[in-house]
């Protein structure tokens, strides 16, 4: 009697706390629906009728489903060339003996800890000296050498990659980008396919250096282009459409989160099973 008493109270936290997780994301779609009168007189979970008026509010300022292409644009290839130089790092880091190897990984553990703002300016001053400024390869390209993920994809491979499938693979006459790409990428995907999902969400939702960077409208990526939208006069009439022009943006990041989400239940689970 005991068991099932503490089996339901744990259920009912669980629930309890996944509700409260779900609610912020619900009351964001019902507020998208509602005015900015409407939200401003009190909380209610009841969907209003003024999407219309905030979807034409949201395309008098910006065009959405444009910053969500240019989104795209920066935060796939990003993601991609993140993901798999991350992991080919952390392998040779994890399986390669050289001088400065350990050297080399606590630069990698400094540069964690040091926040990207403190680079913004000069990074900015080298992006108007090689003329990359309102060009997206400045938000791609520094992207790709990600210090948290090949921290973590090291830990991870050291872990799961034995090193005596690598030398049989050898012993066979497989070169090591051989060995890379058809033995220890897809061991590692579980964990690729978290920091993947980890980066493109900060991609995604990447504010600061676009801002900086791109002054041509057409170019700017959604959360610059929402930007204008709060930074209207009118704010408290326009609150609904920046609650819609919000789930509009989040819809990406739940469509990824959804498809790959088990990837992230097999990385974690994979340092549970023993052999």
């Amino acid at each position: 009697m005991a068991q099932r008493i503490t089996k339901f109270l744990i259920y009912l936290f669980l629930v309890v706390l996944a509700l409260l997780c779900i609610a912020p994301f619900l009351l964001m779609i019902v507020n998208a629906t509602r005015s900015g009168t409407e939200i401003t007189s009190g909380f209610t979970l009841i969907p209003g009728s003024s999407t219309g008026e905030n979807m034409k509010v949201v395309f008098d300022y910006f065009n959405p489903f444009l910053g969500m292409l240019n989104s795209l644009l920066v935060a796939v290839p990003a993601t991609l060339f993140s993901a798999y130089f991350s992991a080919m790092t952390a392998y040779g880091m994890a399986f390669y003996e050289f001088k400065g190897n350990k050297i080399l990984f606590g630069v990698i553990l400094v540069f964690m800890m040091i926040p990207g703002q403190l680079s913004l300016i000069g990074f900015f001053e080298l992006c108007t000296k090689l003329r990359l400024v309102n060009s997206y390869i400045p938000l791609i390209v520094p992207a790709i050498a990600s210090a948290g993920t090949v921290f973590f994809l090291k830990q991870y491979a050291e872990s799961t990659v034995p090193r005596a499938l690598l030398e049989s693979a050898r012993i066979m006459g497989a070169n090591e980008f051989r060995i890379f790409n058809s033995i220890v990428l897809p061991i590692m995907g579980p964990a690729v396919s978290t920091m993947g999902i980890m980066g493109f969400i900060g991609n995604w939702n990447n504010y600061l250096l676009p801002m900086i960077l791109i002054s041509t409208p057409d170019k700017m990526t959604l959360p610059v282009m929402m930007a204008t939208l709060r930074a209207s006069t009118d704010i408290n009439k326009n609150q609904g459409a920046i609650y819609l022009a919000v789930a509009i943006s989040v819809v990406p990041i739940l469509l990824v989160f959804a498809f790959f989400s088990k990837y992230i239940i097999s990385s974690v689970t994979a340092g549970a099973v023993k052999e």
